[in-house]
């Protein structure tokens, strides 16, 4: 697996924070945006992504951690824009992430991911027990709900705050079927906010759920299934 680091993120959302984008081999299969939907198959983003994945850009996770302890102490950053975490496929690597983890320590790094966490088989417990380890060590990783019925599901398992993809039209404030409140990603309602003076994501004990509306140019798929 490759990783490769941005120091400063020229993303309008993002804000000038450093960002990672890891190896596409890191995506879970589960995962029903991939290659259908995904705002990162598309733009700068997916050119950048492709060279990582196929070697030509990025480096080797060892080399990643110690860039990552380069930064300041509370150094705000974000872990993969593209990509998912260390692993391949739907599996994560604990050992790969505890080095991110310990890396990350006395800086706030924070990330998403749609490895399968709900559920009672082997996969998933594992992946639940790695996720709740990295929360508690100070690397905040939110849980991808692909809808408000699954943000529910995900909100149940107590392993890390949940995140969810809405549709275009979903209210600045919602509300998930089981009554749990959400807000719509502060960036997406102004243009004068972005991760690095937000910074919602990387809170591991909140309890809202963080809503990002279906955009980029497969939103329509991305829509699709949000709306279920």
């Amino acid at each position: 697996m490759k990783f490769h680091l941005t120091h400063i993120s020229s993303n309008i959302k993002t804000g000038p924070i450093p960002v990672t984008t890891s190896d596409s081999k890191t995506c879970p299969d589960v995962c029903p945006f991939k290659k259908s939907g995904c705002y990162a198959d598309s733009g700068p983003l997916a050119i950048h992504w492709r060279k990582v994945s196929s070697g030509a850009r990025g480096d080797s996770l060892e080399i990643l951690a110690r860039q990552i302890r380069s930064f300041p102490r509370g150094q705000v950053w974000r872990h993969n824009q593209a990509g998912d975490l260390p692993g391949l496929g739907n599996a994560i690597d604990s050992d790969s992430l505890k080095t991110i983890v310990d890396a990350n320590r006395g800086r706030r790094g924070f990330t998403y991911t749609h490895k399968p966490c709900d559920g009672d088989g082997n996969l998933e417990t594992g992946n639940r027990a790695a996720v709740r380890y990295a929360n508690r060590e100070g690397l905040t990783i939110n849980l991808s709900a692909n809808n408000l019925n699954h943000a529910d599901r995900l909100v149940d398992l107590q392993a890390g705050p949940v995140v969810c993809v809405v549709p275009e039209s979903t209210e600045n404030v919602f509300y998930t079927p089981e009554g749990r409140k959400g807000i719509v990603c502060p960036a997406q309602q102004r243009d004068d906010i972005t991760c690095a003076n937000c910074q919602l994501c990387t809170k591991r004990d909140r309890s809202i759920i963080i809503g990002f509306r279906a955009h980029g140019t497969s939103k329509k798929k991305a829509e699709a299934i949000a709306s279920q």
